[in-house]
């Protein structure tokens, strides 16, 4: 049986404030009450800028023991340079203070633009520059620009696996070359429910299975009714029995997304030590 973890993508949502988080939690406090109830979430800072290790640090202390960070790949990266000549951009990546998560680093996210087609050549390349563990991160790391000197973090407490998800938005990725070309670099495809807003592409290239929930019928806005989280269930609990699955909901409006997240969780099973003590306390 592999692990299933399911959480929401991010946390520090006014919104949250009014019709989620307890009345009185400080914001420096949020963090850890999701780190109470769920067993991982998704990084979505790093998606916009280069982050520091002190937030890094702070984001891994603020989380109990088990827990587990999956984190959004730069979009300097995918949006800007759009994947080409990624290796100094990656080591600004990897040096701005990932690796200070120690053993609570998840899987790494890479959400491409919309208008980005599919190019295996360009896809190759770029996943032949990713670090697949966390010592060749490190050694990719030193390889750093100005724009992270003086604040670089550059090592590693353990040589651990690093695993990748990608999420594409063109319809041109609708193709078995794409599939093939994930299979061969074990990169998950990553499952992104847009209310049909971008192709679902719900296949399995690797022993990683990576979920995002964007909304049932408006995207970032609507919730999951109870129905539809049961069918959701099913695929989560058919696909763990030989890989780790990750589910992360991103419908963050009117505070649905941990709601569900919750919901889900119950119905596939997902029993968190943290929960149950958050619970009983």
């Amino acid at each position: 049986m592999g692990e299933t973890r399911i959480g929401v993508s991010g946390w520090l949502y006014p919104e949250w404030r009014k019709v989620f988080y307890p009345d009185g939690l400080r914001r420096q406090d949020e963090l850890a009450y999701i780190g109470s109830l769920f067993n991982a979430v998704e990084l979505n800072g790093p998606f916009y800028s280069l982050q520091r290790p002190e937030s890094y640090r702070s984001w891994r202390d603020a989380t109990p023991d088990g827990f587990v960070f999956a984190v959004k790949g730069s979009r300097f990266i995918t949006h800007m340079k759009r994947l080409t000549e990624p290796r100094v951009a990656l080591a600004n990546y990897f040096a701005s203070g990932i690796l200070a998560l120690g053993d609570k680093l998840g899987p790494i996210l890479w959400q491409l633009p919309p208008q980005l087609t599919f190019d295996r050549e360009r896809l190759a390349a770029f996943f032949d520059a990713l670090p697949r563990d966390t010592e060749a991160a490190a050694r990719l790391a030193r390889r750093h620009d100005q724009r992270v000197s003086g604040r670089a973090y550059l090592r590693t407490d353990a040589r651990r696996p690093i695993r990748y998800a990608l999420e594409v938005r063109h319809p041109s990725f609708l193709d078995e070359r794409f599939i093939d070309l994930l299979v061969e670099h074990d990169i998950a495809s990553c499952v992104a429910d847009t209310a049909e807003r971008f192709p679902m592409i719900d296949r399995t290239t690797s022993d990683l299975v990576y979920v995002r929930l964007h909304g049932d019928t408006e995207l970032y806005r609507s919730g999951y009714s109870d129905e539809t989280l049961q069918r959701w269930a099913m695929k989560i609990r058919a696909h763990r029995r030989k890989r780790d699955v990750f589910v992360f909901f991103d419908n963050t409006a009117h505070g649905h997304a941990p709601r569900d997240a919750l919901s889900l969780a119950q119905k596939c099973g997902v029993r968190w030590p943290a929960a149950r003590a958050a619970r009983a306390s």
